[in-house]
């Protein structure tokens, strides 16, 4: 090992970024570093995080962790998508399903056929030509059937709902297993060297004090060591994100269990539903502007599908994001690197997406600062093109029927949204620009879900003949129904693979 190496490594901050990044260092580090967890039981993590994006498998392959040992673990469920409802019309719902649109015929994808039959009146429903769309209606579920190359069973693409505090609970044992220190205490203090203005240290009530050579901020939104001691600023970003307030609450389990996240749009804000093996994790987001917090909580609490498992509790944020994530010898990672509303379940992605990152671009005692530009240039493109799918949910719609609507459907939005809008208005098209998150399939159904409608399709479409189109999406969507009919309800899928020890609560349907 290089003498110029770091080799003390301090994790401020526990809850899911912590534990994600303990794990994973801990995974590729080995005993080679010191890896040295802060947290403090006294200070609650946010901890409603419960749904995920396809991704987190990668995180969880990587650590070579076994799925269902995970499921179990964290009473978690399988995900196959998000259903929006009242987004584009108050009575619309669509779903925003992971996986592919149908097959691909000769250069243009799926989606290009269906647009010119659709057009035609001669093309049936979108979620039909999709298994990732088609099953959740059901509530059927099926892990990918790898074998099955070329058949809608092999094209299921799932994430995971789970319970945010077990899945760090869970990876905690992970981590200390592999070497990581967990030290409890409360920080009152972080130490700068005077020579360079790096982090030196953190102490902790009790006067400990903990040196390190690289810090990692997992401290949430009190982000103490990349805004309290450093001064990192904050872009704020609630001129395209209106929400600034989250109210959440559990509630019993209701059947069907199904295979989905909700959000449903209210007047000034939305509703999402994360179905658990032991609970419903429900909240409310809603803009301070627009709604008071009683009429937020009484529109939450008359709007769970069951019983109320505990007392509300109350989350302000700022939509944005840290303008540097990584300054001197200082990482952000999760919430204090930066929010979003949790409407595309991207912060947990964040966080994997963040380590990743730090594991590619890991400093040596010199701390060279192309590494961090370019760490910074990475996370900056990330953060604004998830910005940018997050900020279309609101400036895609026709509601009129509140102040808040009205504001979101005529506001300014970015240049690099307003693009892309243009881009699909004109013959539906679509262009991922190099390594932003969300691609093709999740923007196509996300702006027709929401009422855009392109003038036109590729004219090169045209070349196959009508009928040999029409034959071709039949057969897909006849294809995708035999299979969903096939398919395991998602409750029972997970009774035979993953219960979890608890046995899960189940009430009856509400009435609402």
């Amino acid at each position: 090992m290089s003498g110029n190496r770091l080799r003390n490594i301090v994790i401020v901050g526990g809850g899911t970024a912590g534990w994600m990044t303990a794990a994973a260092f801990s995974n590729v580090m080995g005993k080679h570093y010191n890896i040295c967890l802060v947290e403090s039981d006294e200070i609650a993590t946010i901890g409603v995080g419960e749904a995920t994006i396809p991704m987190i498998k990668d995180f969880n392959v990587a650590l070579d962790l076994d799925e269902n040992e995970f499921l179990r673990a964290t009473q978690g469920t399988y995900k196959l998508g998000i259903e929006f409802v009242n987004w584009g019309q108050v009575g619309d719902s669509y779903i925003h399903g992971f996986g592919k649109i149908g097959q691909d015929l000769g250069p243009f994808a799926c989606y290009q056929y269906w647009l010119k039959m659709h057009q035609a009146g001669e093309a049936s429903d979108l979620e039909n030509y999709s298994i990732n769309t088609l099953a959740p209606r059901t509530s059927k579920f099926l892990r990918s059937e790898p074998e099955m190359a070329g058949s809608p069973l092999g094209d299921i693409n799932n994430a995971f709902h789970f319970d945010a505090s077990l899945y760090a609970k869970f990876l905690r044992g992970y981590s200390e297993k592999r070497g990581v220190v967990r030290t409890e205490g409360r920080i009152v203090q972080t130490v700068l060297r005077e020579a360079d203005g790096f982090i030196e240290s953190v102490v902790l009530a009790s006067g400990e004090k903990i040196s390190g050579d690289f810090f990692i901020d997992c401290s949430g939104t009190r982000a103490l060591l990349i805004g309290d001691a450093l001064k990192r600023d904050y872009e704020d970003w609630s001129h395209w994100l209106p929400c600034d307030r989250a109210i959440a609450v559990p509630c019993e389990s209701v059947t069907p269990l199904v295979p989905f996240t909700r959000s449903t749009a209210h007047s000034a804000g939305w509703q999402w539903r994360i179905p658990l093996q032991h609970r419903i994790g429900n909240g409310h987001v809603y803009s301070s502007r627009f709604m008071s917090q009683d009429e937020a909580t009484s529109i939450l609490l008359n709007n769970l599908d069951g019983k109320q498992l505990a007392e509300p509790r109350y989350i302000p944020f700022i939509p944005g994001r840290r303008k540097e994530t990584w300054h001197k010898n200082c990482v952000a990672v999760g919430l204090s690197s930066g929010f979003f509303e949790p409407i595309e379940s991207t912060n947990i992605h964040l966080i994997q997406a963040a380590i990743a990152r730090v594991i590619r671009l890991f400093p040596n005692m010199g701390f060279q600062q192309a590494d961090i530009d370019e760490y910074n240039a990475q996370t900056q493109f990330e953060y604004e093109r998830i910005r940018d799918f997050i900020i279309l949910h609101y400036k895609a719609t026709q509601r009129d029927d509140s102040p808040f609507w009205n504001h979101c459907r005529n506001m300014d939005i970015p240049a690099t949204l307003q693009h892309k809008i243009d881009l699909f208005s004109s013959n539906g098209r679509f262009f991922r620009e190099g390594s932003e998150l969300f691609g093709e399939v999740s923007w196509v159904q996300v702006m027709h879900g929401q009422g855009i409608r392109p003038q036109s399709y590729n004219p090169l479409v045209d070349l196959r003949s009508k009928e040999e189109i029409k034959m071709f999406l039949g057969n897909i969507e006849s294809v995708i129904k035999k299979c969903v009919d096939v398919m395991p309800t998602h409750e029972d899928y997970i009774a035979q693979h993953c219960a979890a020890s608890v046995p899960q609560v189940m009430a009856s349907p509400s009435v609402r």
